[in-house]
């Protein structure tokens, strides 16, 4: 049995993935500050499939200690890690002439670095194992940014690129590493907004998508992958 590791993992896209991981037949590792969502999402999930194993640990993923300790629980646990879904994220609407001090700060810290530690903690095993994928859940601000949220669209834009720089050094080893970049997605960021569901892209649309990447043969990877609602962006 397969094994995958999802930050960001207890709402929205994450919770999603979370599930269509678990329904694929893979062991699944999460993440969250809040212990009872953790706990509720882990029942959940076992009760929806009593064949998978579900670790699950409360960490903050924006903080490396508690990262990475949660990285090497769910391998102790499980062993290899086969799929790493890094989705833990954050929306701050500034921009950057109006950001507070710790508006970069913050965001650096949950959109990037930790996909950059969790890259660092599990790359070179996967090579030498020469399996494995990785999945960063960008954003379409990388490629269009937002002014009004100028911060968020520098932090996404460097995911990208470092995404982009993952694929290169992975992929003579057979890893494969995919960037999904989501337009406007009915998350937790939109949860004060009256919009109508049926003009966004919805978190299980995300989970469609990387499952049906994940099934591709041994010799297909998606490079990047950019999903936007059909009436345009919001």
């Amino acid at each position: 049995m397969k094994n995958v590791l999802i930050t960001g993992s207890t709402k929205g896209m994450g919770r999603s993935i979370a599930i269509a991981f678990a329904n694929e037949g893979l062991n699944v590792a999460i993440c969250s500050r809040n212990e009872k969502e953790l706990l509720n999402f882990k029942d959940e999930l076992e009760e929806a499939d009593a064949g998978v194993k579900v670790f699950a640990m409360k960490a903050d993923g924006g903080n490396k200690a508690e990262l990475l300790n949660f990285a090497a629980a769910a391998e102790a646990e499980f062993g290899f890690i086969d799929v790493v879904v890094n989705n833990l994220g954050t929306f701050i609407p500034s921009s950057i002439l109006d950001d507070t001090d710790e508006t970069l700060n913050v965001q650096l810290h949950t959109n990037l670095m930790p996909a950059y530690e969790l890259y660092r903690f599990f790359g070179k095993k996967m090579a030498s194992a020469k399996k494995g994928h990785f999945f960063n859940i960008c954003s379409v601000a990388a490629i269009n940014p937002v002014v009004q949220a100028g911060s968020y669209s520098v932090t996404k834009y460097a995911l990208l690129g470092l995404t982009r720089v993952m694929r290169l050094e992975m992929q003579e080893h057979g890893v494969k590493v995919t960037a999904v970049i989501p337009g406007s997605t009915l998350t937790d960021s939109w949860k004060d907004a009256v919009v109508d569901p049926n003009t966004m892209v919805l978190p299980e649309d995300i989970a469609s998508a990387v499952i049906n990447i994940y099934r591709m043969s041994t010799g297909a990877n998606v490079d990047e992958i950019i999903i936007k609602p059909a009436p345009g962006q919001l």
